[in-house]
């Protein structure tokens, strides 16, 4: 199925978006991008970003894509791979009996003197035809295995939560870079103006800030825009005069200071990222009203989210916000369950993942089934993953948490170029380490690029004398997640 094409929403003025703009900016000299994008939506027309200064410019991709968009939703914490998706009979076993490790990670470290294994806190079963097995914290998601590829090998490269959660974003354990979305939206840009290409739906600040979702070195135009369940989730979306007054009397004398600028320093890239910003935020005040307003969604859709018709915030409701920014052509749309706070975290006490799972556990759920039934999985890609994984093991069996885990831990896709209903790779007896057709981060970054259409080794930008890119020096495609 296509994406349904945007919204063109009208003004308070009477006029569109695109009247106003093409009056706005006929004389100026300023966004050379802006007019060419107009008269290539008239005509129906592909621009090409190599021929245009527009950093949002639609590009082609290295090869023909599977999806068009990615939801990507992350657990903030660390979810824990031997209670959710990866069974491990042997681990409940071998409850109480002590492990030995010898590893630079572990050797003299504080309260790893002694060491015992913890069984699961939860019962596993078989989902739908495939069979696959997955835990009582997700029955819903569970009920969804036949449309997923759950990778039971992930590995990172870092045990910390800030350098986790970067690396799962940017493919940098310890220095800032461009989050993957950003990188999404500079390999493809957009075909919706009035949107951002890149949008977070998050509570709180996360792990790693806003580097989360930052361009970094790339061009501003591409950085993710947060949107924040609650009644206001995007501060100032509504103007406080009409286009027609006020507004486009500043935003005329803005274009004209900022010609005068150019033309004393001539091309200014800081600059045209403003600019381009501008440009979005005038779109949004048309566009996104009607992407937060859920008053035209059924019951029946509230029901598939667990939502109720008035509520603003939840995981349901970034789920369902979520599926109605790609449907208007949003190429990258992350999920960010909790933040640094509240999360996954297990170490005191694993029964929180109950608290937690029923958070999200009938949402997702409710988000496969919803795109299944409207015929978008042919289009979008659907991810779940955490930064890292929980510990097999701990300072006593029958202590109640779990330390963090870097060897080992599961995400899966859904959706669009995904093989259904399979498991890729494997851990050892006991979940202690990815052990069969291992997966690192890079390697998921490396094919979640392959399914937009994107060849990673490719996807380059130079910065400070060299050439960079999501998967840095690394990654491999995981080809057995790909129909």
């Amino acid at each position: 199925m296509a994406m349904n094409e945007p919204n063109r929403g009208s003004s308070r003025c009477g006029c569109s978006r695109r009247q106003w703009l093409g009056t706005m900016t006929a004389q100026s000299l300023l966004w050379p991008g802006i007019l060419h994008s107009l008269s290539a939506e008239a005509e129906g027309a592909v621009r090409s970003a190599e021929a245009s200064d527009d950093p949002l410019a639609p590009r082609a991709a290295h090869h023909e894509p599977r999806a068009k968009a990615v939801i990507f939703l992350f657990m903030s914490g660390g979810v824990s791979h031997v209670d959710t998706f990866d069974p491990k009979p042997q681990l409940a076993a071998d409850h109480g009996k002590e492990v030995v490790l010898d590893h630079p990670e572990t050797r003299n470290r504080a309260g790893y003197e002694r060491l015992f294994l913890k069984r699961p806190g939860w019962e596993f079963r078989p989902y739908g035809q495939s069979g696959i097995e997955v835990s009582d914290l997700f029955r819903n998601v569970g009920s969804q295995v036949d449309q997923m590829s759950i990778i039971r090998s992930m590995y990172t490269s870092h045990s910390n939560h800030y350098n986790a959660t970067l690396g799962m974003h940017t493919g940098s354990f310890a220095f800032s870079r461009p989050s993957i979305g950003s990188w999404v939206s500079y390999g493809l840009g957009t075909e919706n103006r009035e949107l951002p290409s890149f949008v977070v739906l998050a509570p709180q600040m996360p792990y790693a800030g806003t580097q989360v979702w930052s361009a970094d070195f790339l061009p501003g135009a591409h950085q993710g825009t947060r949107v924040m369940p609650g009644a206001e989730p995007i501060a100032n979306l509504n103007p406080r005069i009409a286009p027609d007054q006020g507004q486009s009397l500043e935003l005329e004398t803005l274009l004209s200071l900022d010609q005068r600028h150019l033309d004393r320093s001539g091309r200014d890239d800081a600059l045209a990222a403003r600019l381009r910003s501008f440009e979005t935020a005038f779109g949004m005040q048309f566009e996104m009203p009607s992407v937060l307003d859920l008053s035209q969604e059924t019951q029946e859709t509230f029901d598939l989210y667990g939502l109720q018709p008035d509520q603003r915030d939840g995981f349901g409701w970034q789920c369902l916000v979520a599926r109605r920014l790609v449907e208007r052509g949003v190429r990258f749309v992350e999920l960010i369950h909790t933040g640094s706070s509240g999360n996954w975290d297990s170490h005191g006490n694993m029964a929180d993942h109950e608290r937690l799972a029923a958070q999200v556990d009938q949402p997702i759920a409710g988000l496969l089934q919803d795109l299944k039934q409207r015929g978008m999985m042919d289009d979008v890609l659907v991810v779940w993953t955490t930064e890292f994984g929980r510990t097999p093991f701990n300072s006593s069996a029958d202590h109640p948490g779990r330390e963090h885990h870097s060897w080992a831990f599961s995400s899966w896709l859904a959706g669009a170029g995904v093989r259904q209903g399979v498991v890729h790779g494997a851990t050892d007896e006991i979940g202690m380490r990815a052990a069969e057709d291992t997966v690192h981060v890079h390697d998921f970054h490396a094919t979640i690029l392959h399914l937009m259409g994107l060849e990673h080794t490719r996807l380059t930008f130079r910065h400070a004398g060299r050439d960079y890119r999501l998967t840095d020096v690394h990654g491999e495609l995981v080809n057995g997640v790909l129909a």
